[in-house]
């Protein structure tokens, strides 16, 4: 199968396909992560939003489907892509793209998540993307994984999740990512 035929036929899937991805022509549907996954995405885009806001600089997309291979076609849903390049905004209404993100979210909340992330992350550099954020709810902390670098670092709960390089200015507590909202 190929991106197009997938993004056409993705809601045809379990869940509408909202948990599915391609993988080398093939769809895969994944776990239907859990109330903790949400909570991380929510937190991740409460700091973007004010990062974006404050510094004008790039945008997130969520849950946009990456075409990292061709012939045949994978496309990977991260959690968050971080682009900053490109007229802004412009990839916000795809099912996918082809555009390279800066900085990829993993949220590595479920077991087939977390069993082939070090494949993922290979796919995300080949692909371009500088860096790798890894989130591990299990671990309470933040892989950073960086393109050539030779190996991660890892952040726990009482460290600041820095951008730089790629996203200057940009800071958030780890432990403030796993916070539950007031209303949960």
């Amino acid at each position: 199968m190929t991106a197009e035929e997938f993004s056409l036929q993705r809601s045809d899937l379990p869940d509408a396909g909202q948990w599915a991805e391609l993988i080398r022509g093939v769809p895969v549907v994944l776990q239907p992560p859990d109330l903790e996954h949400g909570n991380l995405v929510l937190n991740f885009s409460k700091a973007f939003s004010a990062y974006v806001h404050a510094e004008m600089y790039g945008y997130p997309c969520f849950d946009l489907g990456l075409k990292l291979e061709s012939a045949p076609d994978t496309v990977l849903f991260p959690a968050i892509s971080y682009f900053t390049e490109g007229e802004r905004f412009s990839e916000m209404d795809k099912d996918y793209t082809e555009a390279v993100p800066r900085i990829v979210v993993e949220l590595a909340s479920t077991n087939d998540r977390r069993s082939n992330i070090n494949e993922r992350t290979a796919l995300y550099h080949q692909m371009g993307t500088s860096a790798v954020w890894i989130v591990d709810p299990h671990e309470r902390s933040v892989h950073i994984v960086r393109k050539g670098a030779a190996a991660s670092s890892r952040l726990t709960e009482s460290d600041t999740l820095n951008g730089a390089p790629d996203l200057n200015k940009f800071q958030i507590i780890v432990g403030n990512l796993f916070v539950e909202p007031k209303w949960a």
